[in-house]
């Protein structure tokens, strides 16, 4: 295992993590659990697909949740600077042999649908329409009251050669990492806008997405969403947490959508955006990097993921068994 530099003279900048698209198989289904239940904002809905926001955010869509006959994970967006950031991305990926193509998305002025070297379909956009924020709108208020799409957390067969990728080639920021006793790279968080990680990358069967992130203001919202959850039948869905991270220090709950699919709502990250941050080594064996406090990590933690459409999933290329609030992992 090696780190590497930060790529800081790549001619492109992209931003931030921006969207998911989800395959959903009820779209009435997924509004109660989004919107109803955890309180996003529903900017619209079409024939086959609802378009929800943050309270806080003032572009058209941080979640897509499309009709489909397979809950799968369809997009993991980003938001570049300008536009002239779409066409230096589109030469640089085929400089380096992989797809990259312009696509049509609704409510994004131009998209560039591109694929890293292990599959994930990520997309890039420098403009979505602008909405009205809510961030004042104390009245709209509700479940979790989610603030804004924070992060992506993707399973990867080789964690190594997917930091690299996202490192090397993309300009993203090492801020935490994981090795095992053998050194090799077991999780790496990376961001572009100053906090913990915008692409978190986690050794597992993959390609698979593991959750979103979702950042709310107080711990008190997450009390919230629990009670909401459990006074709408929502119990089951409640996969982990609360708890909090040593890594990146969250404060977070793990809960599954209707289709499976898993949420990380959370707060208490910390800022990363000075140029001379040095990243935060972990062990593999430190029980308190994956829960500093709180229950052990269920098995499906490890297991579960939502696959990526059309993308085929290989086992890990390592073996090992992380302790996770003093227990051995078993999975």
């Amino acid at each position: 295992m090696a780190l590497i530099e930060h790529n800081h003279n790549l001619p492109f900048n992209i931003i931030r993590c921006s969207h998911v698209e989800y395959g959903v198989k009820d779209l009435d289904a997924s509004k109660d659990f989004y919107v109803d239940t955890m309180g996003f904002i529903e900017s619209e809905r079409t024939s086959d697909a609802l378009y929800l926001r943050g309270l806080e955010e003032k572009n058209h869509h941080s979640y897509v949740l499309r009709k489909s006959d397979k809950a799968e994970v369809l997009a993991l967006g980003f938001k570049v600077a300008f536009d002239k950031d779409l066409d230096l991305l589109h030469d640089h990926f085929h400089s380096l042999g992989l797809p990259a193509e312009f696509v049509e998305r609704h409510a994004e002025e131009r998209t560039l649908a591109a694929k890293s070297p292990l599959g994930m379909p990520l997309e890039f956009h420098a403009k979505q329409t602008r909405v009205p924020t809510m961030m004042r709108a104390f009245d709209k208020y509700k479940g979790l009251s989610p603030l804004r799409f924070d992060h992506i957390n993707c399973f990867t067969p080789n964690c190594q050669a997917s930091y690299e990728f996202f490192v090397g080639q993309l300009g993203f920021k090492l801020t935490e990492y994981t090795l095992t006793d053998k050194g090799d790279m077991w999780a790496a968080w990376t961001h572009r806008k100053g906090n913990v990680h915008d692409m978190a990358l986690t050794n597992g069967k993959g390609p698979r997405l593991h959750h979103t992130g979702v950042w709310t203001a107080s711990v008190n919202n997450i009390i919230h969403l629990l009670d909401v959850m459990a006074s709408k039948g929502y119990v089951m869905n409640i996969e982990r947490g609360p708890g909090r991270h040593g890594i990146s220090n969250a404060f977070f709950l793990y809960i599954l959508d209707p289709d499976g699919h898993r949420l990380e709502p959370f707060n208490s990250d910390y800022l990363t955006v000075d140029p001379d941050w040095e990243p935060l080594g972990w062990d593999l064996r430190d029980p308190k990097r994956q829960t500093l406090w709180g229950a052990p990590a269920p098995k499906s933690w490890f297991e579960h993921g939502s696959v990526f459409q059309g993308v085929p999933v290989k086992e890990s290329d390592i073996e090992s068994n992380p302790i996770i609030g003093g227990y051995e992992d078993l999975a």
